[in-house]
């Protein structure tokens, strides 16, 4: 029986339309087949504008990221892809997919330039609107709009919104790489005349960037790039490309910026109208996207209306989110004022704005007398649960929700057990991944910060590519990091990197666990979706930091000197001062050396650069040598001697013998006995510590950690009321003061990272080859629960595990898609090696 067709076609980890990949790669999952069905062979088919369907057969079981088996797309070409596949026999085709690439040469496919307001739209102007029109003779059969700006842009036409996307063209390193979006806007076009228009605000490039009050770091002058191309039946191309023809006038946002907020005076505007500078800018720069855009991902409506003991009315939407409040006002006089206030907490009642520091997160809205307004602003975001509402004489519920926004990925995994605080754990550690993806991986969404923190991503990783689908978000942003990078390897703390030139930190920034993003991040994405090329796109980054590290480090090995964040938040560690960690910070950055070199050695390998694999396989051995001899004493005692040095120890085999490495392992299990099974880690050993723990035989000592409730424990915010991850283990303390500490946020998804631990040990599903081809399928266990179920959309199709305790017998169901293979290994039993379906187990709990 041949196999079903073949489903969910897709191209490289983006979106189709507009791709900047002339030959995008291709997978597809197969839903079902019979037992013992292997993919022998598959052919794709290709039919092109005009032209006739081509086939291309290739004989292989590959199924996932294969070659684009015809010519290359060409600026604005669209193709029309379908696939079989053969095992037995041929399955019927896909449903065909649509494939379009944007404009990849920008020297010669942009005729647009960029133009910027000549007299208005200044730092503290209003944000201006500009505009052109095109006369359309004839029936539209194809638009599209090409667009980016300087600042943040949201296009109209014919008074119609273009796209979904928000906070476009997003965040980038603006002078090495600037994306481009492209539309699809023939549904808005008429024949006649028609108007584009284009509001323009602050964004990433002039607003607000980092706690110094620093502004304007890309540049001082709003910019946009558009260029409209309408065919018409005649197949004729009419273009409207941004030139000194346009004009500009201003709008009625007053003010807008991402930390502050945004006012808009709803009364029309000075009818004012200003002529347009064309500006000398270099197109080079311009890149398609390679992720979804931010959107719109959710509304949640208002949970609770509360007034404060001050008096003052605030709403609870009952979850930290990211995003703004859209509010219905009714009978609004001319000129009244409406403020909205955000923040993350209430602190003893009233709104808890310490944490923001600077930002002032509040939005304002001065009303024009309409019967009935919608107010929410365009060009800003907050993080926040509760907001504050003045200048409302009666708020109802339903006028007022919460508006979430963030980079649009598609969920992949899923987590569930029989203990609810771990789940609600879980749940937070999602929101949180949520609220920090927008466009960037940032650190927190609420404060004079929300930057792309390298350390924090970093332990983050895995974690995020099992929940979202982060190869395109993620893969973006290691471009970014690698054109940030310094020539001598260094890697920025921040990317894109607004602090270094605000001489904020050190001109040659290189911190352990920070920098090592530039080769962890790559390896996960490698591991999880199967993605070589990513290695063989940034293997010249990882490299460089590893050489850099190995520089620092000197002959000796060992990286004693320079900068550190250290394990940085260890719950030991003085509110004020986050670095005073209990593992040494060369302890720290000795054991990133080791581990980054050989992630190099490994990534050497698969690219084939035999001479690399064996210099950085030779100097991670060196650097394991140099730490056990340092750092680990004869009875496996760790300097240090904290719950991070013996987890990286332990975990990243920094101590070579068995003996010395069961007593490590006996000392860390003796810590977090002695410390009542609280946490005793910060961001660098909190990933590690309970993988430690188990690979030594202390799951137990593992799970009584993580479902200790007592501070500091991740659990304990869960029992406080937390919806999201904390930046600290004590952010709110247990009378409801929040921390003193300067940085303190609520949402903040670093310490979250035991996530993945729940996924690939708690309920056992875990990659065993890149992409999840294999599958190890190896639940952890213990009497604490009495289930636990884990899902993921692996690039394959779905794969689950689950499993139940009762009546003395472990009951484990495993789901493995077509093309995958599992390993599954049980308390007590022999491996089992099984192929796709679903596959039911029971052994005697030991």
């Amino acid at each position: 029986m041949s196999p079903a067709a073949p489903t969910c076609l897709r191209f490289d980890h983006g979106p189709t339309l507009g791709v900047g990949n002339p030959t995008p790669r291709l997978s597809w999952i197969v839903p079902a087949a019979e037992p013992g069905y292997v993919q022998r062979a598959y052919e794709v088919e290709v039919t092109r504008a005009g032209g006739a369907p081509e086939t291309f057969h290739t004989e292989s079981p590959d199924q996932v990221l294969v070659r684009w088996p015809a010519a290359p797309l060409a600026s604005r070409e669209a193709a029309t892809v379908r696939v079989r596949v053969n095992g037995a026999g041929w399955s019927p085709w896909s449903a065909p997919a649509r494939v379009e690439a944007g404009l990849l040469d920008p020297h010669r496919d942009w005729t647009a330039r960029f133009i910027s307001p000549r007299t208005i739209g200044g730092p503290d102007a209003p944000a201006p609107i500009l505009r052109q029109t095109i006369e359309v003779p004839g029936e539209v059969v194809q638009a599209r709009l090409y667009a980016t700006a300087h600042g943040l842009y949201r296009a109209e036409l014919n008074g119609r919104r273009v796209g979904d996307d928000e906070l476009s063209p997003g965040w980038t390193s603006y002078q090495h790489r600037l994306r481009y979006q492209t539309y699809d806007v023939t549904d808005l076009l008429r024949p006649g005349t028609n108007e584009l228009a284009v509001l323009l605000g602050n964004g990433w490039h002039r607003g607000r960037l980092g706690w110094e009050r620093g502004r304007a770091l890309y540049g001082d002058r709003l910019a946009l790039l558009a260029q409209l191309e309408v065919t018409t039946a005649d197949g004729r191309t009419h273009v409207l490309a941004t030139d000194g023809s346009w004009s500009a006038r201003p709008s009625g946002i007053v003010a807008d910026d991402l930390y502050d907020g945004q006012r808009t005076d709803l009364r029309p505007p000075a009818d004012t109208t200003d002529a347009v500078d064309v500006l000398d800018e270099d197109l080079g720069r311009l890149t398609a996207p390679l992720g979804p855009p931010v959107r719109v991902t959710e509304v949640l409506p208002a949970a609770e209306i509360i007034v404060t003991p001050s008096g003052k009315t605030v709403v609870d939407f009952g979850q930290n989110l990211v995003g703004w409040v859209r509010l219905t006002v009714h009978n609004g006089e001319s000129g009244r004022e409406v403020t909205v206030r955000h923040a993350e907490v209430l602190e003893h009642g009233e709104l808890g704005v310490r944490p923001l520091r600077s930002a002032r997160a509040t939005d304002s809205y001065v009303l024009d007398g309409r019967a009935a307004a919608i107010l929410e602003p365009v060009f800003t975001f907050h993080g926040f649960r509760y907001a504050e509402i003045t200048g409302v004489d009666s708020l109802a519920p339903p006028d007022v929700q919460a508006v979430v926004v963030g980079s649009d990925l598609p969920r992949t995994g899923w987590f569930e057990s029989s203990h609810e605080l771990l789940n609600r754990l879980h749940e937070n550690v999602v929101w949180s991944a949520r609220g920090n993806f927008v466009d960037i991986p940032t650190d927190c969404p609420q404060r004079d910060e929300r930057l792309g923190w390298t350390g924090d991503i970093q332990v983050f990783s895995p974690t995020a590519c099992f929940l979202f689908d982060s190869a395109g978000f993620l893969g973006s942003w290691l471009e970014d990091l690698a054109a940030e990078q310094h020539q001598d390897g260094s890697v920025p703390f921040v990317v894109p990197d607004v602090l270094g030139p605000q001489g904020l930190f050190p001109p040659a920034p290189a911190a352990a666990a920070w920098g090592d993003a530039a080769t962890v991040v790559p390896w996960v994405l490698y591991e999880r979706t199967g993605d070589r090329a990513v290695l063989a796109k940034q293997f010249s980054s990882m490299r460089a930091w590893v050489d850099r590290q190995a520089a620092l480090a000197g002959p000796d090995r060992l990286w004693t000197d320079g900068f550190q964040f250290g394990d940085w938040l260890d719950p030991a560690a003085p509110p004020d001062r986050p670095a005073d960690a209990r593992t040494p910070a060369e302890v720290v950055a000795t054991a990133h050396l080791a581990r980054s070199a050989d992630l190099v050695a490994r990534t050497a390998t698969l690219l084939g650069d035999a001479a690399a694999a064996n210099h950085y396989a030779d100097l991670a051995a060196e650097v394991r040598t140099a730490f056990a001899a340092a750092y680990v004493t004869a009875d496996g005692r760790v300097r240090g001697d904290a719950q991070t040095a013996y987890a990286m120890a332990l975990h990243w085999g920094l101590i070579p013998d068995g003996a010395r490495r069961a007593l490590a392992g006996q000392r860390l299990a003796e810590l977090v006995r002695q410390e009542g099974f609280r946490i005793g880690t910060g961001f660098v050993g909190t990933p590690l510590v309970a993988d430690a723990l188990s690979a030594v035989g202390a799951a137990d000592v593992a799970y009584r950690l993580l479902l200790q409730t007592e501070c500091p424990s991740w659990l304990y915010p869960v029992t406080m009321g937390a919806t999201t991850i904390w930046e600290r283990w004590d952010s709110m303390l247990p009378d409801g003061t929040i921390n003193p500490g300067e940085m303190t946020s609520f949402n903040h998804y670093a310490l979250g990272a035991v996530a993945d631990w729940l996924h690939r040990r708690v309920a056992g599903l875990a990659p065993a080859a890149p992409g999840y081809r294999e599958l190890m399928v190896e639940p952890l266990p213990d009497p604490a629960l009495t289930s636990a179920s884990a899902r993921h959309r692996t690039p394959y199709g779905d794969a689950s595990v689950a499993w139940k305790r009762a009546d003395g017998v472990l009951r484990v169901r495993v789901e493995v898609p077509v093309g995958a293979t599992a390993t599954v290994r049980l308390p007590g039993s022999p491996d089992a090696h099984v192929s796709h379906g679903t596959h039911t187990f029971e052994v005697p709990i030991p």
